[in-house]
């Protein structure tokens, strides 16, 4: 039925119809069919809207870790050339816990949307043993097409999502890139001769952007029985040479519940998710705190914030070792940017090559962070023992931290139990005593 209609079901026919035939009616004549039209711009009307608390998990420990999302939430993904926001949109179309995946190719190029279409019909959804297509709907919009249909792509993605979000789904959405949709509105605007706003976009950009961003969120649909569904909303964005102060970046942080922001240097370096943790931000960390705790470990909150922690004290070293020269930092400090990097390399870095690191449970990623900050506090000890830094054998704890993070999920907790032997010898590191002559 369709959600501007209700009523009493007067009658139902059986056979077989096509989309165009009535299959029913109801007490006041109104012919039911198997199909009904929606226009897209226009939110389907929900019951009520809900306050949720489970995240939406999306298998990539930077983002789960760091700077997650809520379910219902939405996300902007900044970065400019080959930072890898495809390859991220892509990710979590196949790995997230969502139970439909909406993608669209907003004006991307052909050879990106045919590397879709003959993928996913190739993955495996873990969770049901069906192939990922099976829960995916892709709409198309190659950077040939109309820009008309590239402004209009958006909205049919979200009212798809809507549409399934009403039969109590879960439902992420994958806009790539928003950059193309505003390219799109800024070209129709000055074919109108409308009032161009900053860099030509149309003075509007930043509402239409907003508006389409509120369509996320966790509700509950019309009708019986009842049933909740969610929206979440993931748009990456192209800025120009990387520039985040141009319009449409700003527009859609004035909106976006969390920013993942892509740092071109990380992704020269080879370091995938290239996420800048110094910029990236997320509103909903507190919100998501309780289910992350829950299924992840009680100390979820506290390894985050050590973390975040070690990793901004680590680049204040590096600025003050560029300046003095890395001579002449404390052993403490050398400890810092030594587990920094590790923890880098072995928890915010993901293959996705590697089944075994290309998604990871909240488990396995608070497993990971717990195994860094132990092998941060055994050197602490070690050398409040008095042990010089050059002498901490490292070594055996950083080898057990890659194990850990290249293990099955079967056998997080037998390497985690590794890791954690491996802290403990180093946390018992004897100092070194001189020789006497």
């Amino acid at each position: 039925v369709p959600p501007d209609s209700g009523g009493v079901l007067a009658k139902i026919e059986s056979g077989e119809f096509t989309i165009a035939d009535a299959i029913g009616a109801l007490e006041d004549g109104t012919p039911l069919h198997l199909a009904h039209r929606w226009p897209v711009r226009t939110p389907r009307p929900i019951a009520e809207r809900l306050t949720g608390a489970r995240p939406f998990v999306t298998g990539q420990r930077v983002f789960d870790l760091f700077f997650p999302v809520l379910e219902g939430g939405n996300a902007a993904v900044p970065g400019g050339f080959g930072t890898g926001k495809t390859i991220i949109e892509q990710s979590l179309a196949k790995y997230a816990e969502a139970d439909i995946v909406v993608y669209v190719g907003c004006g991307e190029r052909g050879n990106e949307m045919t590397d879709v279409l003959t993928e996913f019909p190739t993955l495996v959804d873990p969770r049901t043993g069906r192939p990922v297509m099976d829960r995916a709907v892709l709409i198309v919009n190659t950077s040939n097409m109309p820009v008309a249909a590239r402004e209009a792509s958006i909205y049919m993605g979200v009212t798809v999502a809507e549409y399934f979000r009403d039969q109590g789904n879960r439902v992420a959405l994958m806009i790539d890139s928003t950059s193309r949709w505003a390219e799109a509105l800024r070209e129709m605007a000055a074919r109108m001769q409308e009032m161009p706003g900053e860099e030509g976009y149309p003075t509007y950009l930043a509402s239409r952007l907003g508006q389409f961003f509120e369509r996320a969120g966790s509700v509950r649909a019309l009708g019986s029985p009842e049933r909740n569904g969610a929206v979440t909303i993931i748009g990456a964005i192209s800025p120009p040479g990387g520039d985040f102060s141009e319009p449409v970046t700003q527009a859609a942080l004035r909106v976006a519940g969390a920013m993942w922001a892509l740092d071109a240097s990380l992704a020269h370096q080879r370091h995938f998710p290239a996420v800048d943790w110094d910029s990236s931000f997320s509103l909903y960390a507190a919100q998501v705190t309780p289910w992350f705790s829950e299924h992840g470990g009680p100390d979820w909150a506290a390894a985050r914030a050590a973390l975040l922690d070690l990793l901004q004290k680590e680049r204040e070293l590096r600025d003050i070792a560029s300046l003095v020269g890395p001579e002449a930092l404390e052993d403490r400090d050398h400890l810092i940017m030594e587990v920094a990097a590790l923890v880098r390399e072995g928890v915010l870095r993901q293959s996705a090559y590697d089944p075994n690191d290309a998604v990871c449970s909240p488990h396995k990623t608070h497993a990971l962070a717990s195994a860094a900050l132990a092998l941060l506090r055994a050197g602490e000890a070690a050398l409040a023992r008095g042990t010089p830094f050059a002498d901490l054998d490292l070594a055996p704890a950083r080898m057990a931290l890659v194990s850990l993070r290249d293990a099955a999920e079967g056998d997080v907790e037998t390497r985690a139990a590794e890791a954690g032997r491996a802290a403990a010898a180093l946390a018992g590191s004897q100092p070194v005593v001189p020789a006497r002559a």
